[in-house]
């Protein structure tokens, strides 16, 4: 009788676990037409971009700005906030990175602006190589890139002139443009003139090379109307150097000189041998 009265308290008690069970699935699967909320918190699945720009030409001595821009990674929720802390750690390597500067050296790179650092190199011509770690890091989780960036450290091909307000008033400030064996290469802006004052500038051309041979720079003043003229009263002004070409190669001729040598040798132990030859035959 016993187990007759408790079969039914078995079948209700499964009744409701099959009706909690059902109910849990219910709920967990999201309403149709509709997305999971998603939490401000959680993080971005895009993975961490980065980017490095700035010149690849810097004059010996000289310094440049370079910027450092990068996005993405745990820093970032998937609703594009940022939520944590992406940074840059950059160093410098080259042959000789004695008085070579990267400041900063680390920052940390906020949302729609780029990090700006400045290089300045020494007086040996080389290449260096700025070497970047962008870090983006939430709640111990930490995603990282990895970036390198070329700079060429040359010495500049300079151009020097003067000149002289001839007129009776001041000139104000206006460019002058340089042209290097008749091609545009940039442009240098005269300040403010002030009648019969002598004004001295300069324009530093860098390049990773010329051909061998002559090369010109040239420049006028024609646009100044007689107003502005370089020292001498002429209006255009030129100035000429000479790229020399590369060291001649000298290994052939070291070869067919060793050749010849051991030729002549050869030829004067074939002469002695056969003299002392026809000397024993007596």
């Amino acid at each position: 009788m016993s187990l007759r009265r408790s079969a039914p308290r078995v079948a209700i008690v499964l009744a409701l676990l099959l009706t909690a069970a059902v109910l849990a699935s219910a709920l967990a699967l999201p309403t149709s037409g509709r997305s999971p909320a998603t939490s401000p918190l959680a993080t971005a699945a895009n993975p961490v971009t980065a980017s490095v720009g700035g010149t690849h030409l810097i004059g010996v001595g000289g310094h440049a700005g370079y910027f450092f821009n990068a996005t993405g990674g745990p820093a970032y929720a998937a609703n594009g906030s940022r939520v944590g802390n992406l940074t840059y750690y950059a160093s410098v390597s080259g042959t000789n990175t004695t008085g070579v500067t990267l400041n900063p050296d680390q920052e940390a790179i906020f949302n729609g602006s780029s990090s700006v650092s400045t290089l300045t190199v020494n007086s040996v011509p080389q290449t260096l190589t700025i070497n970047v770690m962008f870090s983006s890091v939430y709640r111990g989780a930490n995603e990282s890139v990895n970036l390198t960036y070329t700079v060429n450290i040359v010495a500049p091909y300079v151009l020097s002139a003067t000149i002289v307000d001839v007129s009776s008033s001041d000139v104000i400030s206006f460019p002058v443009d340089i042209y290097l064996d008749g091609n545009f290469v940039g442009n240098v802006t005269v300040s403010t003139l002030s009648p019969s004052t002598p004004y001295h500038f300069s324009f530093d051309y860098l390049t990773l090379g010329l051909s061998p041979g002559w090369h010109t720079f040239s420049i006028s003043l024609a646009s100044e109307h007689g107003l502005v003229v370089f020292a001498g009263g002429a209006t255009s002004f030129s100035q000429s150097f000479y790229v020399p070409g590369p060291a001649p190669n000298y290994t052939l001729w070291y070869i067919v000189g060793i050749v010849a040598f051991v030729g002549t040798i050869f030829i004067l132990l074939t002469r002695v041998a056969a003299r002392r030859r026809g000397a024993a035959r007596k």
